[in-house]
């Protein structure tokens, strides 16, 4: 009886050991606004390739449900003129993606029309790709 308790316990801190809890995928992308605003394009391509690593997240899986002051990423680099970390998330979102409406119903083209923002580079790159 001790010795199947002692295998058990034994097991048990093994597989605790080998598998460390990894941090909630939120606490992860908890700084990509300041990332996106600061026009960090390395830090954001780290930030994307360790959600990718560790939670096996991809962008398109991930956006949606991220919001900066109400705002989508790639929306936030339009506004912060971000071009290098804008037109990375544009280049790495799907092109039906692109095309598909906001949390507000609107799409990043008709957001991009309404607000006059037709000449930022990230929203021509945006206009390239869809």
């Amino acid at each position: 009886m001790l010795k199947k308790l002692f295998t058990s316990s034994f097991i048990t801190l093994a597989v605790l050991a080998a598998n460390p809890v990894k941090a909630d995928v939120a606490e992860s992308l908890a700084n990509i606004c300041a990332i996106v605003k600061a026009n960090d394009k390395g830090e954001l391509r780290k930030k994307m390739k360790s959600v990718r690593s560790e939670f096996d997240l991809k962008l398109r899986d991930y956006y949606n449900g991220i919001s900066c002051g109400g705002e989508s990423l790639i929306r936030v680099a339009i506004l912060n003129d971000a071009v290098d970390a804008g037109t990375l998330l544009v280049k790495k979102m799907p092109k039906k993606h692109l095309a598909k409406p906001e949390q507000d119903g609107k799409t990043l083209q008709a957001w991009i029309s309404e607000n006059g923002l037709n000449e930022n580079a990230v929203a021509k790159v945006v206009a390239e790709r869809i």
